[in-house]
């Protein structure tokens, strides 16, 4: 049995983005169920998680629905005490809670102004006052959190912790809305747009469904600020270096390019996914170098 979570769009459901980082980043199993936001589908999906009305949603394998980030993150860091969600030292483990408390509550002219998309990436949004003061409030927890703990990682309180999960979709809106940080809070941004869990949601994300209008903006655009992705294209035939997907060990049905080399998979999502960021994916990466 394994863990299953309910999620909205990958691109622009910032909450669920931040519940499903709490299970891949640390290595425990779940199974998604996808519902799109501005639809009865989500509603309806949660009919069978009640009390539960917004996504994320957790349900145990025993059973018991976990409506809320907070409630999951302790919930899982209760059930799996060797998976790292919070830091093992005292200290760094309090700071940790109060950096994920407040980015749980807090920051509501960010949330507002910018909300989560991880299909664009703007040169600038003109972001109001409220925007530039939580910006700034950002920055002076994350220099805070850092100094305090000692962290010599990319992260904030020495390893990868749930709160860095926490401020996941925060970072992201960073770089989709090119908001004005400084040098400290740019490389943590970086180090999340860069993170191999983050980097598989929003490779899923540039292909879950259409565009959402609700976040559709006018603002000029540029490239998007994190790693670059490899050339990958999809393409017809079934012509391909391996004969079954790397993910599901299934007969090849779909194929993509890149760099002259065709490798196949059992399906569109599985081509589709990986194409989107093929660094993202390892068991491909594998086989590439292979």
């Amino acid at each position: 049995m394994t863990y299953d979570l309910v999620i909205g769009d990958r691109a622009y459901s910032s909450w669920s983005l931040r519940g499903w980082l709490l299970f891949d980043a640390f290595g425990i199993p779940v199974k998604t169920h996808s519902a799109r936001l501005y639809t009865d589908e989500l509603a309806t999906t949660l009919l069978d998680y009640f009390p539960a009305k917004t996504a994320p949603t957790m349900r145990t394998p025993e059973g018991t629905v976990v409506p809320e980030t907070i409630a999951i993150a302790e919930e899982l860091a209760s059930r799996h005490p060797d998976a790292g969600l919070w830091p093992g030292d005292p200290h760094a483990r309090a700071t940790a809670r109060v950096l994920a408390a407040e980015m749980h509550a807090g920051f509501t002219a960010l949330r507002s102004h910018c909300p989560m998309n991880l299909r664009v990436s703007y040169t600038d949004c003109q972001p109001p006052a409220e925007v530039l003061a939580d910006l700034k409030r950002l920055e002076t927890l994350w220099s805070w959190a850092r100094q305090t703990t000692g962290s010599t990682t990319p992260w904030l309180c020495g390893a990868y912790s749930a709160a860095d999960a926490f401020f996941a979709p925060v970072a992201s809106r960073i770089a989709t809305y090119n908001l004005p940080v400084g040098p400290e809070a740019t490389l943590y941004v970086n180090a999340h747009l860069a993170h191999p869990s983050f980097r598989r949601w929003r490779a899923m994300g540039l292909i879950d469904g259409a565009d959402q209008d609700f976040y559709r903006r006018d603002y000029p655009r540029r490239d998007w600020p994190g790693p670059v992705r490899l050339p990958a294209t999809a393409v017809d035939g079934t012509d391909t270096v391996n004969e079954t997907c790397p993910y599901s060990g299934k007969p090849v049905t779909h194929s993509l390019e890149l760099y002259s080399r065709r490798f196949g998979f059992c399906n569109a999502l599985c081509r589709d996914k990986t194409v989107a960021d093929p660094e993202a994916w390892p068991k491909f990466i594998a086989l590439y170098h292979s």
